[in-house]
């Protein structure tokens, strides 16, 4: 049966006065935002899909939605539990490829940095990237731009103040390794 817009807008109500309240609810079994947004969502979409019968049916639908939520939040639990016990019957195979592991540490690595990179200041983003990362002189980054070089310096070394306030000293130290090759 087709939803008619008055059910529609019903339901974005019903959305909106309980969708906060259901991921805080959620996040406080999962201790993951994540997850808690994606279940809450899952349960609005379980009660819309709800024959007009069993909607009916039900006396609260505020207390339908935190018994889905709480529900599929224990399943969830569950299912995490059952597959760390499984993980933990795995034999653990060393890496043996260094090559491998480099590529590994260097991914990790350049994604915490480009996670950074977007929150600096443009003119430095763009310098740090030319520089670090795309591996240009500061001579070609100053022409390129149309800059000075003594800019090109000041903001390479901006950058790099900038994402060691924002890494973990230990992590810092590994970018250097890979910003400096």
């Amino acid at each position: 049966m087709a939803n008619t817009v008055q059910d529609i807008n019903s339901f974005e109500e019903l959305f909106r006065d309980n969708y906060a309240k259901l991921c805080h609810f959620a996040a406080q079994f999962l201790n993951d935002t994540a997850a808690a947004k994606d279940i809450v969502q899952e349960s609005f979409l379980v009660f819309w899909n709800l024959e007009n019968k069993e909607k009916e049916s039900i006396i609260s639908i505020s207390s339908f939605l935190y018994k889905t939520v709480r529900n599929a939040c224990l399943n969830r639990l569950r299912r995490q539990k059952l597959e760390h016990s499984y993980l933990n019957q795995q034999a653990i195979e060393p890496v043996e490829d260094p090559v491998a592991l480099n590529l590994m540490i260097k991914s990790e690595v350049l994604a915490e940095i480009h996670k950074i990179l977007v929150t600096l200041p443009k003119n430095c983003q763009q310098i740090f990237r030319m520089g670090y990362l795309e591996g240009l002189k500061n001579q070609e980054i100053a022409s390129a731009l149309g800059i000075s070089i003594n800019t090109v310096k000041t903001q390479k070394k901006r950058g790099l103040q900038l994402l060691k306030m924002r890494l973990k000293p230990d992590f810092f130290s590994i970018a250097l390794l890979f910003l400096m090759k």
